[in-house]
This record gives C-alpha cells, structure tokens and sequence, in this order.
C-alpha cells in the first residue's frame, strides 16, 4: 500500500496546478524544470495514476488532480499562515502580515498606506496580494483583506470605513481631440474601455441605458489595472474612482448621468483579533482607507 504523499511532492502538484505549465511552476517554486517534473514523476508512482495530460491545448489535468487540488490550496494556505505566525510567535510587533486587495486597490490606494505603516512599524514585513478573486480568510489565504463589498464568510470580524464613488473618466487630451459626451447616448460615439470575458459583478450596479455587452467597447481586458493605464493612456473613456481621476488630473464625462458606488471593508478572521501585529494593520488600514474615502467629498 502505497505511503503519503511527501508535502514537497504536493507542493510542487499545487504549483503546475496554480501555473499552469512546468516552467511557470518550476519559477514559483525555485526549482529546475526537471527536478520538478521529478516530482510530479514520483508523485504519479506514488498515486499509481497520471496527474496531467498532454494535448495540444497544453498541460491538461486529470480528474485526480483536480480532486487534489482544493485540498492542496487548503494544505498550502495554512503552511502559509503556520509560517507566518511562526516568525512572529516570539513577539507579535514583529513578523508578518499578510494583505489581500483587489487590483486596483493593491496598486493605487494601499502603497503609500502601507508604506506608512512600514515607517511606524518596520519590524513587521508585508506581503500583499493583489486579485479581484476574493482570498478565502477562514483558512488564511490572507490575515487582512480590503474589500468593496459586505464579507459574507462565518466568523469574519469586519468594519465598514467608508464608500468610494466611481465615474467615466478621460484625458485632457482625449477631451480636445475627441469632444466631451454629455449624455450616455454621446458616449457610445467615443472610444471605451471595459470588459473581456467577465462583466462587472452584480455588486457593482451599472445602468448605461442598454444592455453592457463587451462589443461595446473597443479596448476590452479583464484587468482593472490595465484598464486604467490604458485610460490614462489616453485610449478612450473608461471608468474609475474619483479619487484617483482626480489626482491623475483626469476629466470626468457624463458627470450626473452616470456614476456608482462601492463600501470599503477591512475584515480578517475572528482568531487574529487578539494578535497585536494583526491589530495594528488591522486599525492603520481603516484609519487610512477612511480618510481616504473622505477624499470623494
């Protein structure tokens, strides 16, 4: 009867499976590209069936692996978390927190936040991650999380510390070459900037007048960050906070006849609210995402 599974072997499963491909996993890992097709060889022996297909679709994986894979992403999260509470276990001024943020969240409004918490407590390190995929807190895929909608998740200590309201935007020289739409019927004339494959979440409520198909606009990416450089690009007209079109000297379109907002929610699990690390980004996030949200005016 076959043993378990050694944890570098699943280690290496969940890397290919979070990759995608053996020289993406092979860098997230820091290993060579043999050594860990090594691994996933040994590992299939192990399991006495293959874990991934070769098809000229790429690296395809097996109903055995994705049967493993929820279990290797709860397996790697807690080594995360047990990690990071271990460097700190001595005295929790110091160690780590981790930080989950949406995109444009991580990128634009939390760096000059977290670069103040640095300067009143560097000796705690942060990692930041940064996706518009909601980190699972129970089973610490992150300690902290920013996020722009009410959490729903048991066992979540949670505080609202304000809204941020977002409008369409463009540059100053879109506007003198383009003209400035004043009504939603003006705007589809332009040149926008929106959605690929995945619409806007039903949080966040919507109403152009007609139905928002991607065809509608002629740069189309998933990406909310490359969403905004390419509005301050100067490609076309796309939506944003008004915090940041304004301190990206932006002008806002359709002022009046279009414009929604988001809650801004610090949470992280109920477990961490005694830890005194956890505590401090925990406060210095809501004190400065507050004020920043104040900023809308």
């Amino acid at each position: 009867m076959p043993g378990t599974p050694d944890w570098d072997l699943l280690q290496s499963l969940h890397a290919v499976l979070e990759a995608g491909t053996f020289s993406a996993a092979a860098r997230l890992r820091r290993l060579t590209q043999p050594t860990l097709g090594r691994h996933i060889d040994q590992l299939e022996r192990q399991l006495g069936a293959p874990l991934f297909l070769r098809s000229p679709r790429g690296l395809q994986p097996t109903d055995l692996a994705l049967a493993l894979a929820p279990h290797l992403a709860d397996m790697a999260a807690a080594a995360g978390a047990a990690s990071r509470d271990a460097v700190g276990a001595a005295d929790d001024a110091v160690g780590v927190v981790r930080v989950a943020a949406s995109e444009v969240m991580g990128v634009e409004v939390l760096p000059p936040i977290l670069a103040r918490f640095r300067d009143l407590h560097p000796k705690i390190d942060v990692e930041i991650a940064v996706s518009n995929k909601v980190e699972d807190l129970s089973r610490r895929d992150a300690d902290i999380a920013v996020r722009m909608a009410r959490p729903t998740q048991n066992a979540i200590v949670a505080k609202k510390v304000g809204e941020v309201g977002f409008g369409f935007y463009a540059t100053p020289g879109y506007v003198e070459r383009h003209g400035l739409p004043q009504t939603l019927d003006e705007l589809y004339a332009h040149t926008l900037i929106g959605f690929d494959r995945t619409p806007p979440p039903a949080k966040v409520d919507v109403d152009l007048g007609r139905p928002i198909t991607r065809d509608i606009f002629a740069l189309r990416t998933d990406s909310d960050a490359a969403q905004l450089a390419l509005l301050r690009a100067g490609f076309g007209i796309g939506v944003c906070q008004h915090q940041i079109g304004r301190r990206a000297g932006l002008v806002q379109v359709v002022r009046g006849a279009f414009g929604f907002r988001l809650d801004i929610w610090i949470c992280m699990h109920e477990a961490l609210r005694s830890n005194p690390r956890m505590r401090l980004m925990f406060d210095h996030l809501a004190g400065d995402l507050a004020a920043y949200a104040a900023e809308a005016g």
